[in-house]
């Protein structure tokens, strides 16, 4: 495990991020939805860090439908990438609005120290691509001049700007996938993120057949979980995100531990499967904190007295 007891240098999350789809090999990033579950994908040896839309409309307690503006997005992406040194992806969902609001969306991200951001062709409000029913997709058009916008935005150029294509998500085939891939690409994506929710990775190793353009494949297998990263990789793939399993588990696990603790009036049966404190104080920086009380935080002498504070309407001499 690596340790997280050091500061992040945020900025450099975009820099590295290129450098990681220039390498060999495939780039694995796991979802989270604050800095500690951030320090956690650090710790546990993946290359970088998903800010879930959807974990983090979680925690909040709503539902995955671009109901959190994007300030409170960026709050959360943006203090994940303050806390680690591996790369943040930022889930932009539609890019909040058209392209202007994409445009800032653009600058605030990049400020803010994210690696790259996702965007995904469909109408702003989205819904969750894994609900059933409305999932509506952007005309090819306006979505390439979301790109366009969005590249056209960024200060520097390291940012990666990452095309979401849903239409497998809204029941379209393989051709209009490929057509609207290309078509982003043409406009400017730094990568393109192939969407489906089946549970087999045909369609995806399909998509991944025919794709022609140079532009690195990005792949979610939430549902079709049975191919491993390694396959997906060889097949065309060059990022992997596994996007919430980090909430998935952390729903069944704080389940199973408050029950007991129900159960059996006390936290004993269950102290050996929790992390000790330590551990909490290692994830939060603690022994950094400490080493910079040593060097830095000074009292001065203790007073001479206690001071006196009069009662009011007191005169004092």
């Amino acid at each position: 495990m690596k340790s997280v007891d050091r500061v992040s240098h945020a900025p450099e999350g975009a820099a590295e991020l290129r450098e990681l789809f220039a390498r060999p090999g495939v780039i694995r990033i796991v979802g989270a939805h604050n800095p500690l579950g951030a320090r956690l994908a650090e710790r546990a040896g993946f290359d970088g860090v998903w800010s879930s839309g959807l974990e983090i409309s979680a925690s909040q307690g709503l539902p995955d439908t671009d109901l959190l503006t994007m300030s409170e997005l960026l709050s959360v992406a943006g203090s994940m990438a303050a806390a680690v040194e591996v790369p943040v992806v930022a889930d932009c969902d539609a890019g909040y609005g058209n392209a202007h609001n994409v445009m800032r969306m653009v600058q605030r991200y990049e400020s803010a120290g994210l690696a790259a951001v996702s965007i995904e062709d469909k109408v702003f409000p989205k819904v969750n691509s894994f609900i059933p029913g409305r999932q509506q997709l952007a005309g090819m058009d306006e979505f390439c001049g979301k790109i366009e916008a969005a590249k056209s935005a960024q200060r520097g150029t390291d940012l990666m700007v990452i095309a979401r294509i849903e239409a497998l998500i809204a029941g379209h085939g393989i051709d209009e996938a490929l057509r609207r891939g290309e078509a982003y690409a043409e406009a400017g994506a730094d990568a393109v993120l192939i969407h489906a929710k089946g549970n087999s990775p045909e369609p995806v190793l399909e998509f991944m057949r025919q794709w022609r353009p140079t532009l690195p494949v990005v792949v979610v297998p939430t549902t079709y979980h049975t191919i491993t990263a390694e396959e997906l990789h060889g097949a065309g793939a060059k990022m992997v995100i596994y996007a919430n399993h980090g909430l998935r588990a952390g729903i069944n696990a704080v389940s199973e531990v408050f029950d007991a603790i129900l159960d059996e009036g006390r936290s004993t049966g269950i102290e050996g499967r929790i992390a000790p404190l330590a551990t909490v104080f290692e994830l939060q920086g603690m022994a950094r904190l400490k080493e910079a009380e040593k060097r830095f935080v000074r009292h001065d002498a203790p007073p001479t007295g206690a001071a006196v504070v009069p009662e009011a309407g007191q005169v004092t001499a």
